[in-house]
């Protein structure tokens, strides 16, 4: 089983970040709006008895909700070549302070260290050789997006299994987060009124 902790994004935010993804970039491989996440911690294979004890380690985490802005692009290179497109997030502590609870949980259950640096993005695209011009034309087109602040109420433990055309990415538990008092609206339901966890 594949696994990583994630947060979605609501669905006006995911067809926003679509509409810039209209431009042909040859070597491209765009990511469906349904698989737009912001990834807390990559996990990888496990079997299902430590899918179950990293379970019960995130259920245990308390946390505060959080108000978070997408905002520019870029790109990841590696070898001096590009290998993804992705939208930025706004520099938040509350996030870093997440994501950190979250990795100390993983750790504490057997997982190695994250090795790399935590710089929180949705992947647009995945990259094959793309023309660096055609890229550099594209970031500097988009490089003023600037989402609107939505609330993060939750954070989610998502299986991955690989498609045909792109992974398919399953929510599989939330972990529901403390509101901020300056929210309203409907609430949502606690996770003791969700279906069990089951693998």
């Amino acid at each position: 089983m594949r696994l990583f902790v994630g947060i979605d994004l609501p669905w006006e935010l995911r067809h926003r970040i679509a509409a810039l993804t209209t431009t042909g970039i040859q070597g491209a491989r765009w990511v469906p709006p349904e698989n737009y996440h912001l990834t807390l911690r990559f996990i990888g294979e496990v079997p299902p008895h430590r899918a179950e004890e990293i379970d019960l380690a995130l259920s245990a985490l308390r946390g505060k909700g959080l108000e978070l802005t997408l905002s520019g692009v870029g790109t990841f290179s590696k070898g001096g070549r590009a290998t993804a497109l992705w939208v930025g997030a706004e520099k938040n502590q509350r996030l870093e302070h997440l994501q950190n609870k979250i990795e100390t949980a993983l750790q504490r259950v057997g997982l190695e260290p994250e090795r790399r640096r935590f710089q929180p993005h949705v992947t647009l695209a995945r990259l094959d050789y793309a023309p660096e011009a055609k890229l550099a034309a594209f970031v500097q087109a988009h490089n003023l997006f600037r989402s609107e602040p939505f609330p993060v109420e939750h954070f989610t433990l998502f299986s991955s299994q690989l498609g045909k055309e792109q992974s398919v990415y399953t929510a599989e538990v939330e972990y529901e987060l403390a509101q901020l008092p300056s929210w309203s609206g409907l609430t949502r339901p606690t996770q003791a009124d969700e279906a069990p966890w089951r693998w």
